[in-house]
């Protein structure tokens, strides 16, 4: 029965994350089993690709297989690898596997095999349970025979992604393998979807590209996935923070000088242009550059020549241009802060990132991605999130976006062992550590910023706020204030502020504003 419905998925025309996800499913009806994942190897890591019976947020667990014996195990053997119930070793869904009141969060029963496509180790197939003796010799057996399916199911699915260019690159084995990406855009929001499909057309061209919106979105990582898709992959890709240029020194940075351009100069250096040749150069914040700047770099993109300070002959430079900023230039443009020919020259392309309140459930992700970074970080046998800190996740409205939800998990789990959590156990990260107030949520209906209480509660009484948390906490509510009543200008938020523009993107990075 297993293998009639294997094969007739197998020959039907189903989406690939639709054929993995039936896959899983159907392994996990038929073993009785809690949970079922197929995990693709990447290097040293073991990634999701479909998963069954275990929390939303594993499907962000990046497992690095150094860190996990029990895969370590199953990806050595070509055989089915059983653990025993009483197995000293972790699991790496120790507290993932969706569980019943009373019922232990511990995996006892754990099997699984590796799968292999054209000779290579593609990943693996695991299936766990929370109760012990589910599966016998006879489960195992079966787990062995029904592997050539499961690699059928893989193997396909890789053909038809090839085949419909869905974000993989054709290799052969005249082409350099391409370097590893530095970070991973996570989500299956259809909003991401759709923006990583419209970026992967768009990279295969030259075009300047414009991305736009909140800090924190992440818009470098989104940078780079399109330089890694580009046919500049191979070539640098230099990275310039426009807000971070002081005046004096931004066409130096930019455009480089001559031995003795100014004092100080001691030597040539050629300007960032100059480093990107031939590949791509990507201006964050480029709203920030002033307007003695904008005019030379407008000149750079229209010519293709840059001209080193104190020189009177100019370079070529062969460059792409990635721009990004979270202001809205077309309003920098009406206030004569931005040029508008330069806008209408990066702007050839734009894309909005959306923010993390509109990716759906991304939110959930994510915070897998991170509690598993967190979790290798500080030695816990496993951390997790309770069904309450799920929910309060899920309601926030993230107003720092990707990079405060990762604050506020890193933050959680520290707070957790230092209330006396043990290491060797499951930790389990209750809505009240996340300290996303009450006030902070309701905030979305009112439309006006609340300040959340100083007390937070514990798990038995409640305690004061740390000084140190309570000062961040402050801080952090003040800039975005005044970047609220600044409608997102660093430098006028800065003047609200009484503070220097570059102490302000200091104090802000280091509060994961930016």
């Amino acid at each position: 029965m297993l293998y009639d419905t294997l094969l007739a998925d197998l020959t039907a025309d189903l989406p690939s994350a639709v054929r993995l996800q039936r896959l899983v499913q159907t392994l996990r009806e038929y073993f009785q089993c809690g949970a079922v994942g197929l995990l693709r190897l990447r290097e040293d890591v073991l990634v999701p690709e479909a998963m069954v019976g275990l929390s939303r947020e594993a499907m962000g667990r990046r497992f690095v297989v150094a860190q996990h014996p029990r895969l370590a195990a199953i990806l050595a053997s070509r055989e089915t690898v059983a653990f025993p119930p009483d197995s000293p070793l972790p699991d790496p869904y120790d507290g993932l596997v969706e569980h019943h009141v009373g019922e232990s969060l511990h995996v006892h029963d754990c099997m699984g095999i590796s799968l292999h496509v054209q000779g290579d180790t593609w990943g693996v197939l695991t299936l766990d349970a929370l109760t012990p003796g589910v599966f016998d010799q006879q489960s195992r057996d079966d787990l062995q025979r029904f592997t050539l399916l499961a690699e059928a199911a893989v193997r396909m699915t890789r053909l038809e992604q090839e085949i419909r260019g869905l974000r993989v690159v054709r290799q052969d084995a005249a082409t350099p393998a391409r370097p590893r990406e530095e970070g991973e855009i996570l989500g299956q929001s259809a909003s991401l979807k759709r923006l990583l499909e419209e970026l992967d057309v768009v990279a295969d061209s030259d075009l300047p590209i414009l991305l736009s919106g909140e800090t924190g979105v992440g818009k470098e990582l989104f940078a780079r996935h399109l330089q890694q898709r580009s046919p500049r992959r191979d070539k640098p890709m230099i990275h310039v923070n426009c807000a971070a240029l002081p005046e004096s020194l931004a066409e130096s940075e930019l455009f480089g000088h001559v031995k003795g351009a100014f004092s100080g100069a001691e030597s040539a250096r050629p300007g960032r242009f100059e480093a990107a040749d031939g590949g791509t150069l990507f201006l964050d914040e480029v709203g920030e550059l002033p307007l003695s700047i904008q005019a030379k770099l407008l000149r750079a993109l229209q010519n293709g020549e840059v001209q080193r300070l104190g020189e009177d002959t100019p370079r070529r430079v062969d460059v792409r241009i990635i721009a990004a900023t979270n202001r809205r230039l077309r309003d920098s443009v009406r206030e004569g802060s931005f040029r508008a020919d330069l806008y209408h020259r990066l702007s050839v392309y734009p894309v909005r990132i959306p923010p993390l309140r509109d990716r759906d459930a991304d939110v959930l992700v994510l915070a897998g991605h991170f509690l598993e970074l967190n979790r290798a970080r500080l030695g816990v046998r496993s951390l997790r999130l309770s069904a309450d800190a799920e929910q309060a996740l899920c309601a926030y409205p993230w107003p720092g976006n990707v990079r405060e939800l990762e604050h506020v998990i890193s933050r959680a789990a520290i707070k957790a062992l230092g209330r006396g959590a043990d290491r060797g156990d499951i930790i389990t990260l209750e809505a009240a550590l996340l300290d996303l107030s009450r006030d902070s949520l309701s905030s979305t209906d009112t439309g006006e910023p609340q300040a959340p209480s100083t007390v937070v509660t514990g798990a038995s009484e409640p305690v004061l706020e740390p000084l140190h948390d309570s000062v961040e906490r402050v801080q952090r509510q003040a800039i975005e204030r005044a970047l609220a009543h600044a409608d997102g200008k660093w430098a006028a938020a800065a003047r609200l502020l009484a503070l220097d523009p570059s102490n302000l993107h200091k104090l802000a990075r280091r509060l994961g504003l930016k």
